[in-house]
């Protein structure tokens, strides 16, 4: 991957980890590096702040369920289960990605709490209504044109209180920090390929702005976080149905 790369449109190019025919334990051990960028660069923070919002927009209800999609090894979640502490909220979390490799880190990462279940699957074959609120960290960016906006509806579809988006603001800045720090930590390929190519498939406000005005979600807001993040929180509408949204 380039140190020097234009960062004006977003890069097309996929990510290793897209490959479902690569894999193995070279995928397991940058899942455990990804950990190590996600405490660098405070990557949980984005997603706790949407998914407080959301529950207190719905009344705090003191039991909640969330399920986390393209999840990967989950690590993300072990601050929403000391928020849930916090609050007092009997929280479930939901693991959901599509490789074996993923969700074996998830589960060994999560064996000894109970209030976490890994899920292999597809996001559009979740059911609807499936959790309260259904989150992607990082997980967005690997899509593009029409594929997002699918993405993003079925990720309504299967949530009742709304969806939070957490991933990477496209910057020279993000991407300098995130190219120097992937070849610090690891000799991974994973990493030091994914690393700044997540970030050059990143986004910027008028991304967020496109994608709004596509679902045709005057709800949906965007808020950037550090570092170098944004927080995207989208209400689903009580009375809109899966038909409402496939005949945008």
């Amino acid at each position: 991957m380039p140190f020097f790369r234009t960062l004006t449109i977003r890069a097309k190019e996929d990510e290793l980890m897209d490959d479902f025919s690569m894999g193995g334990e070279e995928l397991s051990e940058a899942l455990q590096h990804l950990r190590r960028l996600n405490r660098i660069f405070p990557a949980a923070a984005p997603t706790l702040h949407g998914v407080d919002k959301l529950w207190q927009a719905n009344g705090r209800p003191p039991k909640l369920s969330i399920l986390d999609v393209g999840a990967g090894s989950g690590d993300i979640n072990t601050k929403l289960l000391k928020w849930a502490d916090r609050k007092g909220i009997s929280l479930q979390i939901t693991l959901v990605d599509m490789t074996v490799e993923a969700c074996e880190e998830a589960r060994r990462l999560f064996r000894e709490e109970p209030r976490v279940k890994v899920i292999q699957g597809n996001v559009k074959d979740l059911d609807e209504r499936a959790a309260d609120i259904v989150t992607g960290s990082q997980f967005i960016h690997h899509f593009d044109g029409e594929e997002l906006v699918d993405m993003v509806a079925h990720m309504l579809q299967a949530s009742r209180y709304g969806i939070v988006i957490n991933d990477i603001h496209r910057h020279a800045v993000s991407y300098t920090a995130v190219w120097l720090m992937t070849r610090l930590i690891s000799r991974n390929r994973y990493i030091r390929h994914d690393g700044p190519l997540s970030v050059a498939k990143g986004f910027k406000g008028r991304d967020w702005r496109e994608l709004k005005a596509k679902l045709k979600m005057s709800s949906m807001t965007y808020s950037w976080r550090p570092l170098f993040r944004y927080s995207v929180v989208i209400p689903r509408i009580a009375n809109q149905s899966s038909s409402d949204r496939k005949g945008r």
